[in-house]
């Protein structure tokens, strides 16, 4: 049963339930008022998640339970008669300024939902805007200086070769941020997906005299992922942890398996994160990098939230940052299991 019946079952029971307290009460007390003012609860229930229409039917269907209440109206006072009209017409009202009221609130919501898509789409144009900027500008210079004449020819085409490349990976990066994710799920050895990860990672580091440590169990893990996906996301985690790293600091990246899941982790020295960045670290298009899109780190939460896993982060300024991938076990089986199988 979905909400919307299990919402029209509550109107029902509690119409009901509240008409035939009224007939108990009736036989043996007189009339209590209180029982009338329930009626207003289905009301209240029908307006808010029905709109218009529910409170108009919704109205009408606790007047019709209410009707009975007229059976004996040749002997009422006119007091009496009056007072079950007006409690008619007194619902009805109630049913209108609550369907008035709660329909200026979903106007509200509605349009401040509007605005902050309005707001994100200028954000996010914004960012593409300033990152294409510096790859356009050496493209549209390098190739006038072709067509003057200058320069090294050589020198001007790696240029915009490079440039077109850096463009190119900040378009896909939004594509691959804003579009679905299709997983191509293979069975492999986890351990070689997380050390072909840090070998990709090892040129930059040398560069910046970053020793990049890998600790990875010898026995190796079948487990059902994306390799693709899984390894990109695991060098942008190793990239970030080699930026932040100053020369001569060690990156660390350690692997262990208990009975449930997979544990990575990744560790630098560097010089951590306040607690602002931090909790901006997922937002997209948030970096404190003079270059990339800020989208490294949300693409790589939801390629391993895709697989069923957690990425977590914590850091501490002066002291460096930890990131801690859980990748679940249900669906993978130690490699030795599969010889035994054999």
């Amino acid at each position: 049963m979905n909400k919307k019946n299990y919402h029209i079952l509550a109107i029902v029971t509690l119409t009901t339930l509240i008409t035939y307290l009224h007939f108990v009460t009736m036989r043996h007390y007189s009339e209590l008022v209180v029982l009338e003012e329930l009626y207003y609860l289905p009301l209240l229930l029908g307006v808010l998640r029905f709109g218009l229409k529910g409170a108009v039917i919704t109205w009408l269907f606790v007047s019709a339970a209410y009707l009975p209440f007229f059976s004996g109206a040749g002997t009422m006072t006119v007091p009496e008669l009056m007072d079950r009209v007006l409690h008619l017409v007194f619902t009805g009202a109630f049913a209108s300024v609550a369907y008035f009221l709660a329909e200026r609130e979903r106007k509200k919501l509605k349009q401040a939902e509007q605005d902050r898509y309005l707001a994100g789409i200028g954000q996010v144009a914004t960012v593409i805007v300033h990152d294409l900027k510096n790859p356009l500008i050496s493209i549209l210079g390098f190739a006038r200086r072709l067509r003057e004449g200058k320069g090294d020819v050589t020198l001007a085409a790696q240029t915009i070769e490079d440039s077109a490349q850096n463009m190119q990976r900040i378009v896909s990066s939004v594509l691959d941020f804003a579009k679905p994710l299709q997983l191509d799920l293979k069975e492999v050895d986890i351990w070689n997906i997380v050390n072909r990860a840090g070998e990709s990672c090892r040129t930059k580091a040398a560069a910046k005299g970053v020793t990049l440590a890998m600790q990875l169990p010898s026995a190796p893990v079948i487990i059902a992922i994306d390799r693709s996906h899984i390894e990109r996301a695991l060098i942008n985690l190793i990239d970030n942890a080699v930026d932040a790293s100053l020369q001569g600091a060690p990156v660390s990246v350690t692997a262990a398996t208990d009975r449930k899941e997979i544990i990575i982790t990744i560790k630098d020295q560097g010089t951590g994160m306040d607690s602002e960045t931090l909790a901006s670290l997922f937002m997209p298009f948030y970096t404190t990098k003079n270059e990339g899109t800020g989208l490294g780190m949300p693409i790589s939460r939801k390629v391993i939230e895709a697989h069923a896993g957690t990425l977590g982060i914590t850091s501490n300024q002066g002291v460096g940052t930890e990131a801690k991938i859980r990748l679940p076990l249900k669906k993978t089986r130690y490699a030795e299991e599969r010889v035994d199988e054999h």
